[in-house]
């Protein structure tokens, strides 16, 4: 009996010693048992009825504030692609497009709805352009643009990272289709100046684009894609490449192009001169020119307005829902125990006879 004594209490204090397993007691072994003490709801009929319409006070008139802020943006929105094509060009679009002696210059007119405050931001906008293609997203180079010709790698840019035997900067797809249609401004007799300084990210202007970078043996090769760039400028002062080389993640997406920092009045008049040179017609894509105000919220966007009334809206629908049920047959706390308790000794009852 000594020996057995002994020999349990030896095992016992080694299988305490073991190292690898946890201390029984302590806040470490409660956590690892999952013993620490949690709380857990009671999920009363009055309080899911009390969850679900307190969702909806919340809910729904946080929607009707941010569908009133999206309201509030005054917003012109107008289509060009087709309309600046040339009758006899209607057939063959991109023979048009690709012909440098043809003048693209085109006239629109837009109307003001609505009084506009300044800044008014002028963007372009794209449909069906995938810039979130794998090939197109992954033909760029950053340690090109923050270093220029000190980082000779790049080879992700391939079939653009040299033309003539010579390196491009910036290299490249995404820079190569730089959008190079141009807008002018005017009201009446006088011109609408349109600032295009401060549209890029500050982030990407100090940290992704070098300040002494400078583009070079750009758009000279056989094959011309958009915009070219000023060689003299640094890449991180050239922010419409800036604000182009931030890829869209949706095919139809809009860009900054600038500010107007006048104020327009309603039945204002705003004649726009452009220069009809981006080649969206071999892929069906549309090109359009934005004028927009702004709102403590951003641009124009009802979505997020309407999902919060959704969501407050069915909250609330829920709620009555369990309110009526509830009171059509209402149901004592517990009964559910008791009653799945009492099923359980009857069964072992039936079992054991």
């Amino acid at each position: 009996m000594d020996l057995d004594r002994g020999s349990s209490s030896t095992s016992s204090t080694s299988a305490r010693a073991t190292p690898g397993r946890p201390v029984r007691h302590g806040a470490l072994y409660q956590f690892t048992q999952q013993n620490l003490p949690a709380c857990k709801p009671v999920l009363t009929p009055a309080a899911v009825i009390s969850t679900f319409l307190l969702m909806g006070l919340i809910f729904i008139p946080v929607g009707i504030v941010t569908l009133r802020a999206s309201y509030s943006v005054v917003e012109i929105v107008d289509r060009y692609d087709n309309d600046c094509v040339p009758e006899e060009y209607r057939g063959n679009k991109v023979a048009y497009v690709k012909d440098d002696s043809i003048p693209k210059n085109c006239s629109r007119f837009m109307k003001v709805p609505k009084s506009m405050k300044a800044p008014i931001y002028v963007y372009y906008q794209l449909d069906n352009y995938y810039q979130n293609h794998r090939r197109y997203v992954k033909s760029r180079s950053d340690r090109q643009l923050l270093d220029g010709l000190g980082y000779n790698d790049s080879s992700s840019c391939r079939p653009l990272e040299s033309s003539n035997d010579l390196p491009i900067v910036p290299c490249g797809l995404i820079a190569w289709s730089l959008f190079n249609d141009t807008y002018k401004f005017s009201r009446g007799p006088s011109e609408l100046k349109v600032n295009r300084k401060g549209i890029a990210w500050k982030s990407d202007r100090n940290h992704k684009f070098g300040k002494h970078v400078y583009p070079l043996n750009f758009q000279n090769g056989t094959l011309t894609g958009g915009a070219k760039l000023d060689p003299s400028i640094p890449l991180s002062d050239q922010e419409d490449l800036i604000v182009w080389m931030r890829t869209a993640a949706l095919p139809t997406f809009r860009k900054l192009y600038g500010k107007i920092e006048e104020d327009l009045e309603e039945d204002d008049v705003i004649t726009v001169k452009l220069k009809n040179n981006y080649n969206t017609y071999s892929f069906g894509g549309k090109k359009k020119i934005v004028l927009s105000t702004s709102s403590w919220l951003g641009g124009k966007n009802d979505f997020l307005g309407f999902a919060n009334l959704f969501v407050g809206s069915f909250s609330i629908l829920i709620s009555i829902i369990f309110l009526l049920l509830h009171v059509k047959s209402p149901r004592a706390y517990g009964e559910t125990a008791h009653h799945s308790s009492w099923n359980k000794k009857s069964i072992s009852k039936s079992i054991s006879s």
